[in-house]
């Protein structure tokens, strides 16, 4: 009996390390950063990554090995703030901000389709939201999987500047919206769904980070952050019409940015799912955000959550386990909903293990509607970033049927890399 308890002793962390197998994607050193991931409903073992400026990545075997290639568009260019999602179909998307030949960059939202997995994308793309001389920034994308009349729908959001980086009381930044019912072909008419405006500093008073979902019935919903407040809106008639008023879902403690040592920059936007799937749980909004409420030097990763369509929300609830007000650093989240078993699967930096700038990965996963979660670090080695290097705004997570497949850079002699652990659960 001591023989076999030593026996499965010794293998079981071997397993459990298996699981988070360490993957590098990117196979050129161009500081790839900012990378966002999707796993195709129709074909699961194929997978796509997108990382800034121009960088895009398909796999077809779940993530062991991945081809590297650089999107182009000859009209609209491409510059960085990389969106990567599948349709109903099949059909991938690459989304990004603009650099056209004229002088108006960031003028606009690109969408690039690709049939064939994620192999090749039409060139150029469709694009949203053209408004000069305003700047067009930051945005996210979702399809609707229902069975609504609006399925296979694309949203995007994104936020509008008047005048990027302007400190002139007079130019403001809103969260504008649009959407395709054609597989991106065409674009409805971008519209601005917030009534309290951000200034353009774009900092913690700008309006920032709206990340679309779909709830069971094909509603829309999006959150986004500004002046130390989470904000929410949604529509019921697929986008053609907003809330009157937005709702306040929550406080961000100190706003959206943050510092953190050793990151050129950081921030605790918020990202918005829903659970569409049958789950006990099913139509449960979650929003899942960073801030300093614990301290300057203290931030930590939470998720509020409502079950009545966000009209009312939950209070924050801490997703890293570490105790409280340690003084240890969790920063830049994302968060996936499972779509078919509603399992909910935030990947974010930590620094709970380490005393320096030493920094890992942690997945942390819930299987009851947000009571309780299982953190697990994925990360195989910590890395040490550098304050010089420029290390993007956001990491990627996506699950499908339990399995839940991550991506985020690291930082290792002087460069970056951007890294892939999937696992089935």
């Amino acid at each position: 009996m001591i023989k076999e308890l030593i026996l499965i002793f010794l293998i079981v962390p071997s397993v459990v390390f298996s699981q988070f197998k360490n993957i590098k994607v990117n196979s050129i050193s161009n500081s790839p950063n900012e990378v966002s991931i999707a796993i195709n409903p129709k074909h699961p073992n194929n997978i796509i990554s997108g990382a800034n400026l121009n960088n895009y990545y398909y796999s077809f075997d779940r993530g062991n090995t991945w081809v590297n290639k650089e999107i182009t568009d000859m009209q609209n260019g491409v510059w960085g703030d990389p969106v990567l999602i599948f349709d109903v179909n099949g059909s991938a998307y690459f989304f990004h901000l603009s650099r056209p030949s004229n002088p108006q960059w960031i003028d606009r939202i690109v969408c690039q389709r690709s049939t064939d997995g994620g192999m090749t994308y039409e060139n150029p793309g469709t694009y949203m939201g053209l408004n000069p001389p305003k700047k067009q920034d930051k945005p996210w994308a979702c399809v609707d999987f229902t069975d609504s009349k609006w399925r296979n729908n694309i949203y995007v959001t994104w936020t509008q500047f008047d005048a990027y980086d302007s400190h002139n009381p007079k130019d403001e930044s809103n969260i504008h919206f649009s959407f395709s019912s054609n597989s991106g072909k065409s674009w409805s008419e971008a519209l601005r769904i917030n009534q309290i405006s951000g200034d353009c500093v774009d900092s913690s008073n700008t309006t920032e980070g709206a990340v679309p979902c779909v709830g069971p019935n094909g509603e829309i919903y999006v959150s986004w952050s500004a002046h130390d407040k989470l904000y929410f809106d949604r529509s019921t008639d697929g986008g053609e019409s907003w809330l009157e008023n937005d709702i306040v879902a929550g406080s961000q403690y100190g706003g959206w940015v943050y510092d953190i040592e050793g990151i050129f920059r950081c921030n605790g936007l918020p990202i918005t799912q829903c659970d569409i799937s049958n789950s006990p749980y099913k139509g449960t909004i979650y929003i899942n955000y960073s801030d300093r409420r614990n301290g300057e030097n203290d931030v930590d990763i939470f998720m509020i959550k409502s079950a009545d369509g966000g009209n009312t929300w939950s209070g924050a609830i801490r997703i890293n386990d570490d105790p409280v007000g340690n003084g240890k650093q969790q920063f830049m989240s994302w968060m996936s909903v499972d779509p078919l078993t509603g399992s909910i699967n935030i990947l974010y930096y930590d620094r709970r293990d380490h005393s320096d700038l030493n920094t890992d990965v942690y997945l942390a996963r819930s299987t009851d509607g947000g009571e309780t979660f299982l953190n697990t670090r994925i990360s195989e080695e910590p890395f040490v970033p550098v304050k010089s290097v420029f290390f993007g705004d956001y990491i990627g997570v996506n699950s499908l049927n339990d399995f839940t497949a991550c991506a985020w850079q690291r930082f290792d002699k002087g460069k970056l890399s951007i890294i892939y652990a999937g696992n089935q659960f």
